[in-house]
């Protein structure tokens, strides 16, 4: 493949390029010398990795970025000297260390099924796991000659938990008679028998027995009558046996949390987009089950308050990468970048098949591998195009592991926000594909439409909603026409919050209910004020108002962050007519007065009574205790009525 080291020097302009035919074979001595210096190291190929950990040894820092695949294998090979800059500087930047989840396995399997097939795969693992089979309603069942493992009878009715910690109820348990003959038989069955194992294999052939069963860790779901899918699957299990450690893959902030206040829900994006099952409420915050959450990264780029984030890798470092790839890819000379986000499962795989098979990926074209592709939140995609990418795709799976709805509200986010900005054509769109030439096709049509003038070169740092205000103004800043206000779909997490001010009360529930501070109160007068910039449109406000007098409006407004909080409603506060102190709000004071006067029996015959009502706390209490009031001189109230009243009443009544 063709190598332009001229653009690889203008890009990595701090790095020595060292140029081979055969430093994997032939020229290993020149790598063996360069990983002698200690000089951290980027291998511009992948295949064989393992040779070149090999021969450094200890020596030196390698890392390793597909430039073949991705760049040189391409019918526009020449051209690609940018892209290969672009990816190798990319692949350069440090990836922050990710905290694992440990869990263990003894090797305890159960294997469901309905027939002699799971009987035969136990017999395959009989010898590596702890193996019970449990078959669902069975027919007829030849004994065995000995009982190398147990084959019970059930249905499992539910089931919960995670590689190593499995819990299931099982209805219609039984176990087999000993006496069995030509057929096993059952003695009495019963519901409701619980058991646990580390291990789950459902060759039941009917629906999974958890959400989303691909992600579940430890259990292992084929069909079968797919006799290599069952072999597949019992490779697989038996594998499964020791300690194991998983990404953490969100990292939580329960205090940031805008999930409910006082028993009143808000916001639910993650619970609604979770398709493990591993996010629950938790009263005021919700609760994300590392064990079984399995990294899809929907919670985290839908969370409006940042309590939420990604951690393979963090939003800024990921952010940084993007920054390095684009403005790599503009120093050495590279125009009207085309950024592909793909992970290495599905998209890996098709990136290397289109080199090997077909044309391979256009010059302009810069893949991006995240682990998620569902990762991707609105704040990676406005940085894409503040940094100057003139278009961004998304790679999908033709047929999903789990529903996308969070990637798609995403989208759905982002477009009118790079519609309102200028942004022409089809700047943000998905590939959902599993062939290779379609994939090559797709971006070969793709149109770039305007780009930034000026790209943008901050570094994000902070937390997720810092880092997507900042990405956002940066963007707006370098937009090739921008406006001021952008309206957005629901359930966008930025907007602005309008009252009823005739029907607010200014009881200042709403402030006590936001998580963020966007609502806050004045202790000096009666007065609401709301602050855009921190409003993440989680409802609860709308949730707490006793006066149902609060409406959201979701919009970006680009001047928020610099605009003084706005004054909502504001009053008079009533004066104490005992001290002059001022205390509540002159028109609540007022109408409670004008409701209570001569209509309530306390205040009937006593304007004193009624006095105390227009009085601070301190004075309400000094003139109760001074005058005596009595809190039980309320009138005598009617005696209760009981079955004998009418009845009496009803003899009483005379006959017409």
């Amino acid at each position: 493949m063709p190598v332009d080291t001229g653009a690889l020097r203008r890009g990595c302009r701090r790095a020595e390029i060292v140029h081979g035919r055969q430093l994997c074979r032939a020229e290993l001595d020149r790598f063996r010398a360069l990983a002698a210096s200690g000089t951290p190291i980027t291998i511009g190929c992948t295949q064989e990795a393992p040779l070149f950990r090999e021969v450094a040894a200890e020596s030196a820092a390698l890392t390793f970025v597909n430039l073949r695949e991705s760049a040189g294998w391409s019918t526009e090979a020449a051209k690609a000297g940018p892209k290969m800059a672009a990816l190798a500087a990319a692949a350069a930047e440090p990836t922050p260390d990710i905290p694992v989840v440990h869990l263990e396995s003894a090797g305890v399997i159960l294997v469901y099924g309905r027939d002699e097939r799971a009987i035969e795969a136990s017999n395959l693992l009989k010898e590596h796991l702890d193996v019970t089979t449990l078959i669902t309603r069975p027919d007829e069942l030849t004994p065995p000659r000995t009982t190398e493992f147990p084959v019970v009878k059930g249905t499992i009715r539910a089931a919960k938990g995670h590689i190593g910690a499995f819990e299931i109820v099982v209805d219609d348990y039984a176990q087999p008679l000993p006496s069995s003959r030509s057929a096993l038989s059952f003695a009495p069955a019963r519901d409701g028998a619980m058991s646990r194992c580390d291990l789950l294999l459902d060759l039941s052939g009917g629906p999974p027995l958890f959400p989303a069963s691909d992600l579940r860790d430890g259990y292992l779901r084929a069909d079968p009558g797919d006799a290599p899918a069952v072999l597949k699957a019992v490779l697989r299990a038996r594998d499964l046996v020791g300690d194991f450690d998983k990404p953490r893959y969100i990292t939580f902030t329960a205090d940031l949390c805008a999930h409910s206040r006082s028993h009143v829900v808000g916001c639910r994006r993650c619970l609604d987009l979770c398709p493990t099952g591993a996010i629950a409420p938790a009263g005021d915050h919700v609760s994300i089950d590392e064990t079984i959450c399995a990294g899809c990264g929907q919670c985290a780029a839908a969370c409006p308050t940042g309590a939420a984030g990604y951690a393979l890798p963090p939003a800024d470092a990921l952010m940084l990468k993007l920054r390095t790839l684009l403005t790599t890819y503009r120093d050495a000379g590279g125009s009207s970048p085309i950024l592909l986000f793909h992970d290495e499962d599905h998209g890996g795989p098709l990136i290397d098949a289109l080199a090997r098979h077909g044309d391979g990926l256009p010059a302009n074209v810069l893949p991006l591998a995240v682990n998620e592709v569902t990762q991707i939140g609105l704040e990676a995609i406005a940085a894409a195009f503040a940094f100057g990418a003139a278009a961004v795709r998304l790679m999908l799976r033709a047929k999903p592991r789990h529903d996308l709805a969070g990637l798609y509200n995403t989208i759905a986010l982002a477009e009118p926000i790079l519609a309102g900005l200028g942004f022409s054509g089809k700047p943000l769109a998905t590939i959902e594909t599993d062939d290779p030439f379609s994939l090559g096709e797709a971006l070969r049509t793709i149109k770039p439409g305007d780009i930034a003038s000026r790209p943008a070169s901050f570094r994000p740092t902070g937390g997720k909603r810092d880092v997507l205000r900042f990405a956002l103004r940066e963007l707006y800043r370098v937009a090739p026409a921008p406006i001021e206000i952008i309206a957005l779909p629901a359930g966008a997490p930025f907007g602005t919050v309008e009252i009823n001010v005739e029907g607010c009360t200014l009881c200042l529930s709403c402030v006590s209910a936001c998580p963020t501070g966007a609502l806050s109160d004045d202790p000096e007068q009666p007065l609401l004020r709301f602050a855009e910039d921190a409003c993440v449109q989680c409802g609860l406000c709308k949730a707490t108002c006793p006066e149902n007098v609060i409406s959201l409006e979701p919009r970006l407004a680009f001047d928020a962050a610099i605009t003084a909080a706005r004054v909502l409603k504001q009053e008079q506060p009533f004066h104490c007519i005992r001290c002059g102190k001022p205390f509540g709000v002159k028109s609540t004071i007022e109408r409670v007065a004008a409701k209570l006067e001569g209509k309530h029996w306390m205040y009937r015959n006593s304007s004193s009574r009624l006095d105390v009502i227009k009085m601070c706390e301190d004075c309400r209490i000094a003139v109760v205790t001074e005058e005596g009031f009595d809190p039980y001189g309320a009138p005598a109230r009617p005696k209760p009525r009981t079955t004998d009243d009418y009845l009496r009443e009803r003899k009483e009544k005379p006959e017409t």
